[in-house]
């Protein structure tokens, strides 16, 4: 059967090297159906009512619609590493379903895949990442995979991507955008971070909220200099959750002048 490419385009930041039209045949087509059937005898009816409780997939919710089987997060990381060597085009079909816990396992497989091939294959992963980021559209998605796969891949190259990603109408993008410069902040490379935090200052959402307070966290526990001049700049104007979740490992009476605003300028 005939698969189409997704139709978003993103020629700015897109490398072109995958064709439009894939031709999936029947050995992929069964291959497909076996893991979707190893899946299906993972699932736990009781777990997937609780994890669409638990991702907000109630009408209006950020998950709103989100179907889930039921499979904890351990199963799938196992899985993943027995589905591993599969084609990038089977991983492509999984992130396309319906399930979460499908899309899940896609990634998961795409970031060990990354982890263990050349810089060619790894150009693939990553523009089969950036055709797909619609259905990477729930936070532990993007977190499982954005920073093993964008932020590695943008490491030594432009990280234009990333700004573009941040300026994005979709929650998930600029999700995306922050949580890419993991692998940065990982190498003590902290500019992308604090210039993407500053970005989504203003943000409306909260999931983009904890988001960046956790990667300031994360700045403050390999440089704690660098990110409270950043913070003592900017905490004012911080949504209260991005703050909280920025301080979170300070001091209680450092907490304290934050929340209350009495913290000064800090210089470097």
């Amino acid at each position: 059967m005939l698969i189409p490419n997704n139709p978003k385009i993103r020629p700015k930041i897109r490398p072109k090297i995958r064709p439009k039209i894939r031709l999936i045949d029947a050995r992929a087509a069964s291959l497909i159906d076996d893991i979707q059937s190893q899946l299906v005898s993972l699932s736990n009816s009781g777990d997937g009512i609780f994890l669409q409780r638990f991702f907000k997939t109630g009408p209006g919710q950020y998950g709103e619609g989100d179907v889930f089987r039921g499979i904890r997060v351990p199963v799938l990381r196992k899985l993943s590493k027995a589905q591993q060597d599969i084609p990038l085009e089977i991983a492509e079909l999984l992130l396309h379903s319906a399930y979460h816990e499908d899309r899940l396992l896609a990634l998961l497989i795409l970031v060990r895949k990354y982890a263990n091939t050349d810089e060619m294959r790894r150009t693939s992963i990553y523009t089969l990442y950036l055709d797909n980021t619609r259905f990477i559209n729930n936070w532990d998605l993007v977190d499982v995979s954005a920073e093993h796969i964008v932020g590695a891949y943008l490491s030594d190259k432009s990280q234009e991507p990333l700004y573009q990603f941040a300026r994005s109408c979709s929650i998930w993008e600029r999700r995306i955008a922050i949580i890419a410069t993991f692998h940065f902040i990982k190498r003590c490379k902290f500019d992308e971070t604090l210039r993407i935090a500053e970005m989504l200052l203003t943000d409306k959402e909260d999931l983009i909220h904890k988001a960046v307070g956790w990667m300031l966290r994360e700045v403050g526990k390999r440089d704690i200099q660098r990110e409270e001049a950043f913070l003592s700049v900017h905490y004012k104007q911080m949504p209260r959750t991005m703050l909280r979740y920025a301080i979170e490992k300070f001091p209680h009476d450092k907490r304290l002048r934050y929340l209350k605003g009495t913290v000064y300028p800090f210089i470097l």
